[in-house]
C-alpha cells in the first residue's frame, strides 16, 4: 500500500482510532507491505496541521500499537519520513525551501534555508529514523517526491541556489544524499531503505526520466529500492490512464539495476500481475484503489486463483 495522507491526526502528530482502523483493515485485507502516510520529521515539515509525526519520543508508543497489530496479521509495515518544505500548509510555521520560490499563490513565499538549517533537517531525519526503529517498522522510506522539500532540492525549477546545494546535478542531490546517509546510520543494517522519487516534473526545464536515472545512479549505494512516482512540484494538467507511471519504474530498474516499486492507477489484478510477471518492477504499490477496496488483495487472489493467507475469522468466505 502506497503512503496516503489521512490528514486526521491532532496537532501533536499522534495517531488515533481512525488510523488504527484504517491500517488494520488493509492488513486484514491481505496487503503484504503497508507504507504509513507521510510522517513529518519536524513540526514545520507537516503538509497540514493534521499530519502524523515522528519528531518527538511521545509519538512512538501510539504508533507502535498500530504496527504491532499489523504484524499480528502477517503484514509488514514501513513509514515514509517526510518534510513538506514549501508545501507546508500549517499557519504560524516558518515555511522553508531551497530557494524563496512559492509553490502557488495560495502558499507563502518560503524562507531560503541556511546551510546550518539544512544540517539540522538532516539530523531531524536521522532522529525520526531512530524513533521508527523503536516503533518496530520493517522499513523506512525517505520521501523525495511530489514537490516536497527533498524534491524541491532535486529539481532545477525550484532550486536556484548558487552554493554546494544548487546548480549541478551532484549539488542538487547533495541534500538527499546526506539525508540517506543519516537515516542509514540510524537503522539496522538489515532494514531496507527506500527512497521515493518523482521521475518527472512534467515541465520543461524540470526533472525528466533521463535526469532521474542519473540521480538514482548517484545514490545507488545508499538505498535498496526506488519507489518511482511522478509530478507534484508544480501543477500541470495531465492525462491519466491505468498504469501511466509504470514505464518510469521500468526505466529506473533496467538502467540502474536497483529494485523498484511501480505506482500509478494500477487497479486490476491483471495489470498488477503483468508488471511483476514482465519484471517491470519488483513491487506493485496500490493507492486509491485500496481506499475503495481495503480487501483488494483477497479479491485479486481469487481472480488470479492464488492462495494467500487470510484471517481465520474470514475463512468461510474464501472459496464460495
Amino acid at each position: 500500500m502506497s503512503p496516503m495522507c489521512m490528514y486526521s491526526a491532532g496537532d501533536d502528530g499522534k495517531p488515533n482510532d481512525w488510523h488504527f482502523a484504517h491500517y488494520a483493515a488493509r492488513a486484514v485485507g491481505g496487503v503484504g507491505l503497508i507504507m504509513q502516510e507521510a510522517t513529518a520529521v519536524e513540526k514545520r515539515g507537516r503538509i497540514s496541521a493534521n499530519d502524523l509525526g515522528l519528531w518527538e519520543d511521545s509519538q512512538i508508543e501510539p504508533l507502535k500499537k498500530i504496527v504491532d497489530f499489523v504484524h499480528s496479521m502477517g503484514c509488514r509495515m514501513g513509514v515514509q519520513l517526510a518534510h513538506a518544505g514549501r508545501k507546508c500548509g500549517v499557519k504560524g510555521e516558518r515555511i522553508v525551501a531551497p530557494s524563496s520560490l512559492h509553490w502557488s499563490d495560495e502558499y507563502p513565499v518560503p524562507a531560503e534555508l541556511s546551510k546550518d538549517e539544512i544540517k539540522g533537517i538532516v539530523k531531524a531525519f536521522g532522529y525520526a529514523a531512530k524513533r521508527a526503529v523503536k516503533v518496530g517498522y520493517d522499513t523506512v522510506e525517505v520521501h523525495a517526491a511530489h514537490g516536497y522539500l527533498l524534491h524541491e532540492f532535486l529539481s532545477p525549477l525550484s532550486n536556484k541556489r548558487t552554493d554546494e546545494y544548487g546548480g549541478s546535478r551532484e549539488n542538487r542531490v547533495r541534500f538527499l544524499k546526506e539525508v540517506l546517509i543519516e537515516v542509514r546510520s540510524a537503522i539496522p543494517d538489515d532494514m531496507p531503505l527506500i527512497v521515493r522519487l518523482s521521475a518527472t516534473d512534467f515541465m520543461e526545464g524540470g526533472l525528466d526520466i533521463t535526469e532521474t536515472i542519473e540521480i538514482v545512479k548517484l545514490i545507488k549505494d545508499k538505498v535498496d529500492l526506488v519507489d518511482t512516482s511522478a509530478g507534484g512540484l508544480l501543477s500541470p494538467k495531465l492525462e491519466l490512464y491505468p498504469g501511466y507511471q509504470i514505464n518510469y519504474s521500468e526505466a529506473v530498474k533496467r538502467s540502474t539495476g536497483l529494485p523498484t516499486a511501480a505506482v500509478g492507477l494500477i487497479t486490476t489484478p491483471e495489470l498488477a500481475e503483468e508488471v511483476i510477471g514482465n519484471e517491470r518492477a519488483d513491487l506493485v504499490a496500490l493507492g486509491r484503489v485500496l481506499l475503495r477496496q481495503p480487501y483488494w488483495p483477497m479479491y485479486a487472489a481469487h481472480v488470479l486463483k492464488e492462495d494467500i493467507p487470510i484471517p481465520e475469522q474470514y475463512l468461510r468466505g474464501k472459496y464460495r
